[in-house]
Order: structure tokens, then sequence, then C-alpha cells
């Protein structure tokens, strides 16, 4: 009997050391990946793309999935991204021909105003006509005659 509970002794050894690997091994399994973050997602548009692919071909998991959360965040920070910048560059067009046309408004109105001008010196020469001559009183009229008493300052006649 002694070697037989030796026996038993063995193989009960060999069979716990045996379970104990097997769950060891079966604890060691692949760690879960955590789910990308936003930034991540955003970074990446290659790895952006394929899980939007997923999520948009499994509606149950587009709904349950963090993954998939993540993405339609970074899909639409990305949006949000994008119509800023085409915001910003239309407004720059906008603000660059405004000026375009502001200058060219001033340069009309200086042309005009400049054309307003008249130059004295380039003038064309006018001979200079006598005055005429004073008008003769005709026989039925009288003369005129200027006036020949000098007031005082006081209104009396000196």
């Amino acid at each position: 009997m002694g070697s037989g509970m030796r026996y038993l002794h063995e193989t009960l050894t060999r069979f716990g050391v045996g379970c104990a690997c097997v769950f060891a091994l079966a604890a060691c399994g692949p760690r879960p990946v955590a789910p990308l973050s936003v930034a991540d997602l955003m970074q990446d548009r290659v790895t952006l793309d394929g899980v939007a692919m997923k999520c948009s071909g499994d509606l149950k998991l587009a709904s349950t999935d963090p993954a998939c959360a993540a993405a339609r965040i970074a899909i639409d920070r990305l949006a949000e991204e994008r119509d800023a910048a085409e915001s910003a560059q239309r407004e720059a067009e906008f603000e660059r021909r405004r000026q375009a046309l502001r200058l060219a408004q001033e340069q009309a109105r200086l042309e005009q105003e400049a054309a307003a001008k008249v130059d004295a010196y380039a003038l064309p020469i006018v001979p200079v006509d006598p005055p005429p001559a004073p008008i003769q009183a005709t026989a039925g009229t009288a003369p005129a005659r200027p006036e020949t008493a000098m007031r005082t300052p006081r209104g009396g006649h000196i």
C-alpha cells in the first residue's frame, strides 16, 4: 500500500500542477484593447475610416461600442474644423476682393479729380479787348452829373 499511496500522491500533484498551468494560461489570454480616443482617431484617418466602416455595417455595434461613439465624435469634430477653415478662407478671399475694389474706386476717383481740375497755365491765351466807350448823351437829355457835394460825417453838406 505504500507504493499505491505514493503513486496517488504523485498523480494528484501532477494533476494539480497541470490544472494550475491551464488556469494560468487561460487567465493570460489577450488583454482587451482599450478603445481609441477621439484625438487618436482624429490624427489617424485610416483607423477612423476603418472604425466608421465597421460601425456602419452593424447597427447594434454602432449603438453600443465605445469606439463607434468615439469615431462619430471625431468625424463631427473634423467636419467642424474643415468648415471653420473653409469659412476663414472665404473671409480672407472676401477681404482681398473688397480691398482690390476699394483701390480701384480710389484710383477712379483720383482720375476724375485730376480731369476736373483746370490748369490756368494750360489755358489758351485770349487777347484782352479794350473797355467799351462811354455812352454819349443824346440831344434831348441832360448829361449825367456826378455828385459834387461832399457830405460830412455827421450828415451835413460842406
